[in-house]
């Protein structure tokens, strides 16, 4: 198979920091259920739907959608990590969720069949291609004339302190990394609406409507732990790697972060807020 997305692929199926997200899976998926929940909320699945997941990660989304449309209905969810696609497969195993097919496959580039889904859904796993026209120009053609497409992004940079606050800790103890293109592949790749339309445009779909959507990401747990997390993902963890960081600054970076969240923390729990960018388009009739 063509992988267009090599790096990607050597990130999230080889590297330490892509195996993170095996190891935290749960406080992971924990976290990001509010977006899960917006995305098939506003997809609309139902019963005897072909759905088609990208980036998948350790099956989450994939689980949910084949809920909603039943036995009736078929979820294909595809990943570049096949460590991500062994674990979700597990994961639907014991969910009891027979009507899942897990494919490695580079979105950008793998040949869907023609025609054959419903919809597309994604939560966080498109902001990653090379050439992004390309990539939904290739899933547009997998969905059935009139099929839609549902994905959620991180929004701005400043709505999203779960990026911004780590990642000044870590810049503040360590040193500034060399600034990125933030319309790169990366997490933030799609924070802005307007451009990525334009890309949506571009790849032949219709009916793009993009909305910022202002929720909360709940962490159950203390402060230290919520911070603790931030340090081993995101982007303090990509600030302390690049910087050769020492145990004592990971835990001197901790208690900045739970310092900084300290305002989000009620009831044995963190509440952070959240400025996610919700897609949705359509393939013409």
């Amino acid at each position: 198979m063509q992988i267009a997305n090599e790096e990607q692929a050597e990130y999230w199926g080889k590297s330490p920091s892509g195996a993170k997200w095996l190891t935290y899976e749960d406080q992971l998926d924990q976290l990001m259920a509010p977006v899960l929940d917006l995305v098939l909320e506003r997809a609309g699945l139902k019963p005897g739907m072909r759905v088609l997941d990208i980036g998948c990660g350790t099956g989450a989304s994939a689980i949910a959608a084949a809920h909603s449309v039943g036995p009736e209905g078929h979820v294909l969810a595809a990943d570049v990590s096949q460590p991500f696609l062994d674990r979700a497969s597990a994961r639907a195993s014991d969910a009891g969720s027979q009507n899942i097919t897990f494919q490695f496959a580079d979105a950008q580039t793998y040949a869907f069949e023609a025609a054959d889904r419903d919809t597309m859904i994604s939560r966080f796993g498109v902001m990653f291609f090379e050439d992004t026209v390309a990539a939904f120009t290739n899933m547009t053609r997998a969905l059935k004339p009139g099929g839609t497409m549902t994905f959620a992004a991180w929004g701005p940079l400043p709505g999203n302190p779960w990026f911004r606050m780590p990642h000044i800790a870590a810049s503040e103890r360590l040193g500034t990394p060399p600034k990125v293109d933030r319309n790169a592949p990366g997490p933030l790749a799609f924070h802005d609406r307007e451009r990525v339309t334009g890309l949506l445009e571009k790849a032949g779909l219709s009916n793009i409507r993009a909305d910022s959507v202002y929720l909360m990401l709940d962490f159950q747990g203390s402060l230290l732990d919520c911070a603790a997390l931030c340090t081993r993902v995101g982007p303090a963890a990509r600030v302390v790697t690049h910087f050769d960081g020492k145990p004592e600054d990971v835990t001197a970076i901790q208690h900045a972060v739970a310092e900084a969240f300290h305002p989000f923390a009620k009831n044995g729990a963190v509440h952070i807020p959240a400025d996610i960018n919700l897609f949705q388009a359509r393939r013409p009739e």
